[in-house]
This record gives structure tokens, C-alpha cells and sequence, in this order.
């Protein structure tokens, strides 16, 4: 928990400014500063960060006894910082002033210790913290006891839980969906596969039986094969080609007068000796035959 800060002039609570971290939101802590004194004292903040924090007020003057609350606002932030870690000092400086000091009128000096005024220092450390993580800002604090802060805590982690729960569920129902989906691809993938493959199947079919019908075509049509096909005779037995050159046939007026053939023979004939055979006479030396009267 967050202490208090007490010096000889004032007391500042808490000792550090925390800001439940949020992005793009303004988010604001709270200081209550308050005047320990019979006198009259003035107060200034500084902070490292100028152009991140808006500090209202950043001056002024409490009277005796009396306090008053700084609120210091974190401009909206675009990107959360490494490790929710922030370097970011403010410095709440204090001292005596006359009564009756308008805040206006105060000399451009009044903080300087180098003018031998008595200057205190409080330095303020900035912490970032998660929403919802059961952690209060300073007025809650300063305003709630201890046991409010624990049952806040655990409404903040009942809120946490809640969460955690409807974040699970979120998830649940994406994976069901998801799951849902990846069947429905899964039934079209295989109705497209049964599909392609029931035509594919048919047109193999189709091909093995047109196949068939054109081998049976060609064996009835093709003359039947001999049993025994003579085998062509070896390379070595083939004669060579005859390089002599072919005769010309004569031309058809040279051609020879056909032979004669010889004259036929009597059959009664009687076979001689080739030296003994007598010539025929001619047939127009033999005697006529006397015509019987």
C-alpha cells in the first residue's frame, strides 16, 4: 500500500502517483498535500515529463492547517511502455510565505534555495499498472479503509474471472465453429472426389471395351497364320549381288529363223543301221499303179 510523504511543512499522500494504464484514454492520480503549520506555504510541481502530464494546480499557496488536492492527469498514450515500466519523476517543492500572499505575486525566486530560503523537496515516483488488477487510486485510498480495499479487491478479481470465463468461452465457441467448418469442406472434398472418381472409372471402361472390340475386329478379319513359317535363311548364306552385266535382248528383226522340225518317222519303219539305210526316192519318180480296168 501507498505510504504518505510528511515533512516539516507539508505532508503529501500517497508517496507515488499510480495511473491505471489504458490506451488511447486520459487517466488520472490524485495527491492530497496538506499543511502541517501555523504558517502560511507555498507549493510548486515539477515533473520530468512536461508535454506527458497535465498538473492543475502546479502552484500555490495553502493556508495554515488546511490542505488541497493536486490532480495530475496522463495524456492519452498510443503504445503501451516496455515492461509497464515508467522513469517519470515529479517534484512537489515547498516553502514558507508571508500571509495574505496572492499566488500571482509570488516572486520568480521563491523556490530557489540559492536565495536562502528554506526550499523542501518531495520527490514523487510514477507507477503504471494494469485496469483491473485491484489496485486503487489515491482518493480511494485515502477515502476506503482496508477492508473496503480487500473487497474491492475481490470484486476486481471476481470481474477478472469473469472475464478470464467469458474469454474461454469466446474461444469454445470459435473452436466448435471452426470445427463445424472444416467438416462441411470435408464432406464437398469427398463428394467431388466420389464424383470424379465414378466418371473416371467409367471412361476406363469405356476404353479397356473399345479396346477390345477393335483387337477382335483384327483377329477375325486377318487371314489365318501357317503353322510352320519357313525362317528366312541366315545373312551369311546370302549370295552376293551379281555385278555382271545383264545381255541386252536382240532387237525383234534379228531374231533367227525359227529350226526346222525333223520329219516325222513311220512307225513300221524297221530300224537299220544308219550305213545301210536306203534312200527314199521322191515321190514323183514312183510308178503310178495301173487303174484296173
Amino acid at each position: 500500500m501507498s505510504g504518505s510523504i510528511k515533512n516539516q511543512l507539508l505532508s503529501v499522500h500517497p508517496d507515488e502517483l499510480r495511473f491505471q494504464f489504458e490506451l488511447e484514454k486520459q487517466i488520472c492520480s490524485e495527491l492530497k498535500v496538506a499543511n502541517t503549520t501555523d504558517q502560511h506555504v507555498a507549493f510548486k510541481v515539477k515533473t520530468t515529463s512536461p508535454k506527458r502530464y497535465f498538473v492543475r494546480p502546479n502552484t500555490g499557496v495553502i493556508q495554515p492547517w488546511d490542505s488541497c488536492v493536486i490532480r495530475v492527469t496522463l495524456q492519452a498514450q498510443r503504445d503501451y511502455p516496455p515492461d509497464m515500466q515508467c522513469k517519470d519523476k515529479f517534484l512537489l517543492q515547498s516553502t514558507k510565505v508571508a500571509p495574505q500572499t496572492d499566488i500571482d505575486e509570488l516572486p520568480q525566486d521563491t523556490f530557489n534555495k540559492d536565495s536562502g530560503r528554506i526550499v523542501e523537496d518531495s520527490k514523487l515516483k510514477v507507477v503504471y499498472i494494469f485496469p483491473q488488477s485491484g489496485s486503487r487510486n489515491a482518493e480511494d485510498g485515502r477515502k476506503q479503509s482496508s477492508d473496503t480495499s480487500n473487497m474491492q479487491g475481490s470484486a476486481d478479481d471476481n470481474k477478472v474471472l469473469k472475464r478470464l470465463r467469458d474469454e474461454r468461452d469466446a474461444a469454445v465457441r470459435q473452436t466448435q465453429q471452426l470445427q463445424r467448418d472444416l467438416d462441411t469442406l470435408k464432406r464437398r472434398r469427398s463428394k467431388r472426389n466420389g464424383s470424379g472418381f465414378s466418371f473416371k472409372f467409367a471412361l476406363f471402361v469405356a476404353l479397356i471395351g473399345i479396346t477390345v472390340g477393335l483387337l477382335l475386329n483384327l483377329s477375325l478379319s486377318s487371314p489365318p497364320i501357317p503353322d510352320s513359317i519357313p525362317s528366312a535363311p541366315p545373312t551369311d548364306s546370302i549370295p552376293s549381288t551379281r555385278t555382271d552385266p545383264i545381255p541386252s535382248t536382240p532387237p525383234t528383226d534379228s531374231i533367227p529363223d525359227p529350226i526346222p522340225s525333223p520329219p516325222p518317222t513311220d512307225p513300221m519303219a524297221t530300224t537299220l543301221p544308219t550305213n545301210h539305210i536306203a534312200s527314199t526316192p521322191p515321190t514323183d519318180s514312183v510308178p503310178s499303179m495301173p487303174r484296173g480296168e
